[in-house]
Formats: C-alpha cells, sequence, structure tokens
C-alpha cells in the first residue's frame, strides 16, 4: 500500500483559545523549516491538524526529524482512500497482512455525519472483511494491531501507528531567551526543555583564558551542534571573563567568592539579554545541587537583575536530569574534562547562606563596574548550527 501522507496532531496547542491559530501557523513554519531538505513536500496547515504530502519522499528521514520539532504532540503515516465502504475494507485488509501481526482492533471515527454509515458500522464491516479473508481474530483490550480510520468531507484516513512528537509548543512563539551556558549536563538540558515550551533560546558562556582553555569553547559548540537539531541556528555570546573573575577572588573571601562570581555573571547576562532581545535568563540550576543553588544563595545573587530568571531544572533530581541529557545525546559531550570558569575557581567551603550586607560590603571594594563593561564591550558572538566546524578561527583572540 503506497504511503499518501502524515498527520501531525497538536495535542495541548488544542487548549488555546483565539490565538490557537497563531500557535498552529508557528508550528507550520518550524515544520517546513525543519524538513526544507525534501523539496517535493506540500502542506495543509488546518486547525485541527497539519498533513504533509509525502510526494514520495522518504517517511523514515523526515520521521527522526519530525520527532525533533517542538508543539507536535505526535504524528501518523496515513493512507487515504475514498469515502467507499469497499475501499476502506480493501485498505485496512492490504494493511493489516502487510503488518502480519496476530491480533485486531478497529477504531473508526465518522468526523462527515454524511456517511451514511455510524462509526459502529463501520467498525463491524471491515473487521468482518478482515476476519474472513486472513488469519487475524479480533481483540477489543490488547490488540497487537490498532487500525484506526477517519471519515472526512471528501476522503477517509487510515492509519495504524503513533510516532510520539516532542509535544510542548512551537518554537518561538514564546519569544526569545538567554541561556548561562556552563558546559556542564544541566544547561544543555535546560536549553531543550525551554525549547520545547516555545521560547528561542540564544546561549551565553563566560570563558576564562588561560585558566580555562579552547576545548571548552569547542565542547559548548558541539553541545549547541545537538541542540541546533531542534531550533535551527544557535546565537553564541562568548564573554572574556579573566579579569573579572582574577579581580574577585583579590577583594573576596574564598568563601564568598562563588557568589559575588555569580553575580557578576547575572549582571552580565542581564545586559546582554536587554541589548539582543532576550525577554528572560534561564539556567540549569537545580535546588540544593551546589552552594550557589541553595535557596538564600539564589536569592542573593538573583537581586542583582530585574528581568525574569527561570530554572527549568529547579526540582528535577540529578538522575532524571542524567537521563534526558542521554536521550537528547549531550551527556558525552558534558562529561569531557574540560573545566569551564566556575568549576575551575570553585572554592573549598563556599558559603551556602551568604549574608547580603556582607556581599555589598565586598562588591564595594573594587570597582566590579568597568570590569563589567569592559566584559559586554569584547564579547565574541557566534552562530552555531548543526553542521557547524569554524572554531578555532572564532576564539583565536581569546586564546
Amino acid at each position: 500500500m503506497k504511503q499518501e501522507l502524515i498527520m501531525v496532531r497538536y495535542g495541548e496547542l488544542g487548549t488555546k483559545g483565539k490565538n490557537k491559530q497563531d500557535f498552529i501557523n508557528k508550528l507550520g513554519e518550524n515544520i517546513k523549516r525543519t524538513l526544507k531538505k525534501f523539496t517535493k513536500l506540500t502542506y495543509e496547515v488546518n486547525r485541527d491538524h497539519t498533513y504533509i504530502h509525502l510526494n514520495d519522499e522518504p517517511y523514515e528521514e523526515i520521521k527522526k526529524l519530525l520527532k525533533g520539532v517542538s508543539g507536535a504532540s505526535s504524528f501518523s503515516l496515513v493512507y487515504k482512500v475514498e469515502n467507499d465502504i469497499e475501499k476502506m475494507k480493501e485498505a485496512c485488509l492490504a494493511l493489516a497482512l502487510e503488518e502480519n501481526k496476530k491480533t485486531f482492533k478497529m477504531k473508526a471515527k465518522r468526523a462527515e455525519k454524511a456517511f451514511p454509515m455510524i462509526s459502529d458500522d463501520i467498525n463491524r464491516a471491515i473487521a468482518t472483511h478482515i476476519l474472513k479473508n486472513s488469519h487475524y481474530k479480533v481483540d477489543v483490550h490488547n490488540p497487537d494491531l490498532l487500525i484506526s480510520l477517519t471519515v472526512r468531507q471528501n476522503e477517509t484516513y487510515i492509519f495504524i501507528n503513533q510516532e510520539e512528537g516532542a509535544g510542548g509548543y512551537p518554537l518561538g512563539i514564546a519569544g526569545k531567551g538567554l541561556m548561562m551556558m556552563s558546559g556542564g549536563i544541566d544547561s544543555p538540558v535546560a536549553a531543550y526543555l525551554m525549547m520545547k515550551r516555545g521560547i528561542k533560546m540564544e546561549c551565553i558562556h563566560f570563558a576564562a583564558p588561560p585558566y580555562t582553555s579552547e576545548a571548552v569553547i569547542t565542547k559548548i559548540t558541539d553541545l549547541l551542534k545537538v541542540l541546533a537539531r531542534y531550533q535551527g541556528e544557535i546565537k553564541l555570546y562568548i564573554v572574556p571573563f579573566t579579569h573579572l573573575q582574577e579581580d574577585i577572588y583579590k577583594y573576596a573571601k574564598e568563601s564568598y567568592a562563588i557568589t559575588i562570581m555569580r553575580r557578576m555573571m547575572y549582571r552580565i547576562t542581564e545586559r546582554v539579554a536587554r541589548r539582543y532581545n532576550n525577554l528572560i535568563i534561564a539556567n540549569g540550576e537545580s535546588i540544593g545541587q551546589v552552594a550557589s543553588q541553595t535557596l538564600k544563595s539564589m536569592q542573593a545573587i538573583e537581586n542583582v537583575v530585574n528581568i525574569p530568571v527561570i530554572r527549568p531544572l529547579a526540582i528535577f533530581d540529578k538522575v532524571d536530569i542524567i537521563k534526558i541529557s542521554k536521550e537528547l545525546g549531550t551527556y558525552d559531550i558534558s562529561i569531557r574534562p574540560f573545566e569551564d570558569c566556575c568549576t575551575i575557581f570553585e572554592p573549598k567551603n563556599p558559603t551556602t547562606s551568604p549574608n547580603l550586607e556582607k556581599i555589598l560590603e565586598i562588591e564595594s571594594s573594587f570597582d566590579f563596574e568597568s570590569h563589567i563593561r569592559n566584559c559586554i564591550s569584547n564579547i565574541k558572538v557566534i552562530k552555531v548550527t548543526e553542521d557547524y566546524e569554524d572554531i578555532k578561527e572564532d576564539v583565536d583572540e581569546y586564546f
């Protein structure tokens, strides 16, 4: 039987009200962008489903890409026949014989009420035909094969398999955010979860050569190449953080150094976010995971910014984060033994309950504002895609 088209289901998008069409249109744009190399595909973007007409393009290749498109709840390969019960019978029988299972169940839906048979009658007619012409038996509770059929106005759609999509909202529908990207396990997972909620992500990384190496930047771009499968191009801001970090450790006691450092990172990130029209800051923090991620530390660090800070992993268990990172394909990259500035300068006994008066006293002892301006004026911006390679040329000036 010839494959005709792919039916994409909306899931959560179906709960939207007056702006539902905006979500659907954005999903349609993202699907077309993701599948742009398949030039024969044609599309129907409707309020109930999006239909992708294959026109002899390879379904298996398309399926792999379509699974990564946020906003798509699920999708199925659909066979299209005329609204004729005899042709429905033959199509369902042919499909069942191709699958070669033992038991089956019919599930018909009559969306076109002008069709003369109700859903139960369609089920019985097709099931009887399959039973008479095959080895199959009916099992309505736990079938090996579920044959679904929807009668629409001009044709009937038949499908058997339902592939899980990424879910969530279409990328970009919620605006743009700036992810603090360290290179560890957490931040790439956090970035992916933000993308699933419809937020297009840009990333910022704080580099501290010669304490950190060029290999860290390569590691970051390799992580973004994986994430680019879901977004396309990702912009990365590389901040030269060395001189500011050296002054922090000159003026701050060891126990407060990480707190002051994170406050400086937040200040810089907010200014970059506002300059490039990012609506929020995001990071991979998880409550209690390290000293700077206790509730008191988060409060002390975050109060330097006046922009929303989103922590999608705040209540995740580390085991669950690792599981997602392995599914994404970022885990093996994240555990490469190249440390970022947070890890290299990590104090032995950081405070988990910083005092704000003490923090302000330390910050008043040196001119951090000129450092911040210098960091921002020397940011390196690179654009990472899935096939990005030219890393050395972009970062030579730092190393």
